[in-house]
């Protein structure tokens, strides 16, 4: 999992982005459009990093499509340290 989430976080651009919306979930669970609402970023845009984050099993949907809510999964939360420990040397 620590290598999926240097990949997400660091190898690829929109990591910074990644890292917002991760930090995000973890406060609370969210739709897209309250993700887009609450870090001030195109709707579109927090489609293509929640699909990247979903295909790596980083954060799970709940609900229908356009109304899904996103959340951390069991893995991402079991390795938030590792989360905070990126985030914290790419700010």
């Amino acid at each position: 999992m620590e290598g999926i989430l240097w990949y997400v976080l660091t190898g690829t651009r929109g990591g910074t982005n990644r890292a917002r919306i991760l930090r995000a979930l973890d406060d609370r669970p969210r739709n897209a459009n309250q993700l887009a609402a609450d870090l001030d970023l195109d709707y579109k845009t927090i489609r293509h990093h929640l699909d990247v984050l979903v295909d790596n099993d980083v954060v799970e949907s709940t609900g229908d499509d356009y109304g899904a809510v996103y959340l951390l999964t069991d893995r991402t939360e079991h390795n938030w340290e590792t989360v905070e420990d990126i985030i914290a040397e790419v700010e």
